[in-house]
């Protein structure tokens, strides 16, 4: 299967709960960051800062979806992601589970800030 070019191809190799959660993150992040733009990266849909620096990615695996930042936006919520698994910058959410809108928009709105106050770049 050759990598999607197109949020639609991307989006169109899920189906049920995985493609549910997806469609659900994926109108957060526009809703959240208008702006920005919506690119392929690495295979999965990244949201690019107007400057031309990304984000944050979405992919979507067999079990779960993982929302992924720099290290340091994911670090700055450490305390609120107890209970979720996480890696370097990456927050996975578990298809069977409710997705935690608030605690996204937040982590979604201190990205942008890092990015326009403090010249936080991509990893």
């Amino acid at each position: 299967m050759s990598k999607p070019r197109t949020m639609d191809e991307y989006v169109g190799r899920y189906a049920g709960q995985a493609r549910e959660t997806l469609d659900q993150l994926l109108a957060l992040a526009g809703e959240t960051v208008p702006d920005a733009s919506v690119a392929i990266k690495w295979g999965h849909p990244a949201w690019v800062h107007p400057s031309g620096t990304i984000l944050f990615v979405i992919s979507g695996h067999a079990q779960h979806a993982n929302f992924t930042f720099t290290p340091s936006t994911r670090d700055a919520f450490d305390a609120e992601l107890d209970g979720f698994e996480t890696g370097k910058g990456s927050v996975k959410l578990p298809y069977d589970t409710a997705v935690p809108t608030d605690l996204l928009r937040r982590l979604i709105a201190y990205r942008v800030r890092e990015h326009e106050q403090d010249g936080v770049l991509w990893m």
